[in-house]
């Protein structure tokens, strides 16, 4: 199963963007999905998630103006980001936590997306 993220770009401060993120693949079921941004020079923090059942936490930062979304049935998340700042600018990474079931054992593999630009200008 791999990640495959969409949607990055450049934008004015004010404005609004989406992030797309599907798993694709066979193997497993997609449990917790979550996005994560790097900006330059930081490390990596955690922007927003949310769970198969729906339920979504935030980062403090992007509160009120971002909001998380996902579709079970296409093992799709998205992110909408409104209200965008300088701040934003990040390369964003989707993240998915894979169950992988059989007889023997259930096992967790940690998925990640290749990663995908936003660059807000003020």
């Amino acid at each position: 199963v791999q990640l495959m993220e969409s949607g990055g770009g450049l934008v004015q401060a004010g404005g609004s963007l989406r992030l797309s993120c599907e798993a694709v693949g066979r193997g497993g079921e997609i449990n917790d999905m979550a996005w994560y941004r790097q900006a330059p020079e930081k490390q990596r923090e955690l922007v927003a998630t949310i769970t198969v059942s729906g339920f979504t936490n935030y980062a403090d930062s992007v509160k009120g103006r971002f909001t998380i979304s996902r579709d079970n049935a296409k093992n799709t998340v998205s992110l909408q980001m409104n209200s965008l700042k300088s701040e934003d600018t990040a390369v964003y990474y989707c993240n998915a936590r894979l169950k992988i079931a059989t007889i023997e054992a259930t096992n967790y593999l940690e998925l990640w997306g290749q990663g995908t630009l936003v660059t807000v200008s003020s």
